[in-house]
């Protein structure tokens, strides 16, 4: 019964990432999309939109989705496909019966006699977990996609100071700089990109890029967008303005990396004591516990 348990637990995992690597794809699966005819889709994603629309409406807040905090949320996340608020509302019902069951199983065959308000804890934690665990999923996936954004923008607004200086406009120098770093950083790319259709539709410059701070929910962005917004209604040189902000962003990346350095040796110290010193001590002081046992103790035991 508890491989039985094991399979379960490895099955739901496995299904969980499955989902979640489907609703943020990476660069190689956003190119085969864009390769892909329009409306085209899977069978299994259509069968697993079927079945998740009904277990979707169980857990779905109600309300409309444009108003929706969450729906911001996915955005930061890069996540724009239709079907995705429905396999995670769905997710939210279904994980917390599945990891109840299985802490159920786990404690039915682990011997463990729980009763009563005890055991009802223990299954309300399990499904308690099941049910943030797409919350936890998608917090990460915005904290990854916000993280890149922000490692690469210091470029991109450096790439932007020498297109302008160099004699493009803004529009233009957006697209250039999209253009660039279409390899390095394929979230900043997206979004540069989204900001230029924007500007192609008509939408004003400052509408468009406080939506693209909107979009990624990185607050040099915001920072960005503000600054340009100034700079174009008071009529100051942009040039110097992306000078002054491209020379603070990469003071602040690079206190961030100190930061990151100076956490390290606090973050090895509890490998470095539950793993690496005692396999150490075991390779130094073995040979001499070998020793001792055989030398030193059959003369102690000899004397007596």
């Amino acid at each position: 019964m508890l491989i039985y348990a094991v399979i379960i637990f490895l099955l739901v995992t496995f299904g969980t990432i499955t989902l979640l690597s489907w609703l943020v794809p990476n660069d190689s699966q956003r190119r085969l999309k864009a390769m892909a005819k329009p409306g085209e889709k899977t069978d299994w994603v259509r069968t697993v939109v079927d079945v998740a629309g009904p277990l979707a409406k169980l857990s779905n807040p109600g309300g409309k989705w444009e108003e929706s905090p969450v729906r911001v949320r996915f955005i930061n996340a890069g996540i724009r496909d239709a079907n995705a608020p429905v396999v995670f509302y769905a997710s939210k019902t279904f994980l917390p019966l599945v990891f109840a069951l299985i802490a159920y199983i786990v404690l039915q065959v682990g011997g463990y006699s729980l009763e009563g308000n005890m055991l009802l804890f223990v299954l309300l934690l399990a499904a308690t977990v099941g049910c943030y665990l797409p919350n936890m999923l998608l917090r990460r996936a915005i904290r990854s996609r916000q993280r890149d954004i922000f490692e690469n923008f210091p470029d991109a607004a450096d790439l932007m100071l020498v297109c302008v200086e160099a004699g493009l406009g803004l529009d233009a120098a957006l697209v250039r700089v999209a253009e660039e770093l279409k390899i390095k950083s394929g979230a900043l790319t997206e979004e540069i990109h989204l900001t230029n259709l924007e500007f192609r539709a008509g939408s004003t410059r400052a509408k468009a890029l406080h939506n693209l701070a909107l979009r990624t929910g990185v607050e040099e962005i915001s920072t960005f967008a503000a600054m340009l917004a100034q700079a174009d209604k008071f009529g100051t040189s942009i040039g110097e303005s992306l000078r002054v902000f491209s020379e603070d962003l990469r003071h602040k990346r690079q206190i961030r990396a100190e930061e990151a350095a100076a956490k390290l040796p606090t973050k090895m110290l509890f490998p470095l004591i539950l793993c690496f010193f005692p396999a150490i001590s075991m390779v130094i002081l073995g040979p001499a516990g070998v020793q001792v046992f055989r030398v030193i103790l059959p003369m102690l035991s000899g004397q007596r």
